[in-house]
């Protein structure tokens, strides 16, 4: 009667977990079929209620880590950061590990925390268990510095991985087609308008030379006669104000130049370039 009793047991427990396991599985392939799809809503809550009924984390990297990237999908950033730490702390092979701190890093360049992105991939860098993964980690050093506007950086990094890396090809031009702000508003300190046609800007540059040149003859010619009121009305009201306004003139104009550049770059990246993107 007790042996019976046993196996009546053992069979209703084996049998309990055998549909708990079974459950699950279909469960995940439920939540796992709406990721596939796209359908990255419906799927953060299929996975989360796997996650929650998966006392013995089974699924638990996979289902964190897909939950981390549909919210990534969705531009819910603090979140899909919280998942892929999950994932982080669940993962079963440094193989899983790796793939999710790296999920860490992309969103970080997405929303432009550099710092923290730049300090992930440092102290990755320095993990003997990814020591064979040093290009990868390059290549996401490198588009954070471009995503941070930093090309010079960027291009060291693909350097790294290939010194004629498409990507360094592409730092090292938008670095030299960038114009220098700070030259700019230096050059038309020393002769008004020369920061405006640095950047291309040939009449504001000249109509600023022009400008400068007529306010600054009155002024002196106002002082010669000893016309001293006039002269410093002239000049401070006038010539003053077209001096100062030429110079921040020019640094408005080089900022506007490397928007452009910059945009430029960044729709190359989205619309054109064919490798493995943040």
């Amino acid at each position: 009667m007790k042996n019976k009793l046993k196996f009546l047991f053992y069979f209703s427990f084996a049998g309990i977990s055998i549909y708990a396991q079974t459950s699950l599985e279909t469960q995940y392939n439920y939540a796992n079929n709406l990721y596939e799809n796209k359908l990255y809503f419906d799927a953060v809550t299929e996975f989360k209620r796997l996650l929650f009924f998966d006392e013995g984390k089974k699924y638990s990297y996979e289902c964190s880590f897909k939950t981390g990237d549909s919210y990534k999908q969705g531009a819910r950033f603090d979140d899909a950061i919280k998942y892929f730490t999950l994932a982080d702390i669940n993962a079963k092979e440094d193989s899983q590990r790796f793939n999710a701190q790296i999920e860490i890093v992309k969103v970080n360049i997405l929303r432009k925390t550099t710092d923290r992105a730049l300090q992930l991939l440092d102290s990755m860098d320095v993990n003997y268990k990814f020591y064979n993964k040093k290009d990868e980690i390059n290549y996401w050093r490198g588009w954070t510095y471009m995503f941070a506007d930093d090309w010079k950086n960027a291009s060291k990094s693909f350097a790294l991985i290939d010194y004629q890396h498409e990507l360094k090809i592409l730092c090292d031009r938008i670095a030299k087609e960038k114009y220098s702000e700070s030259f700019a508003k230096i050059l038309s300190f020393i002769i008004p308008g020369a920061g405006q046609v640095y950047t291309g800007h040939y009449f504001s540059g000249a109509l600023s030379l022009a400008w400068n040149l007529l306010f600054g003859y009155l002024t002196i010619d106002a002082f010669v006669e000893d016309r001293v009121f006039d002269g410093v009305m002239v000049g401070s009201l006038l010539w003053l104000r077209f001096y100062q306004g030429n110079y921040e003139n020019a640094e408005k104009f080089a900022k506007e130049e490397n928007i452009k550049i910059i945009n430029k770059a960044y729709r190359y990246l989205q619309n054109e370039y064919q490798g493995e993107k943040p």
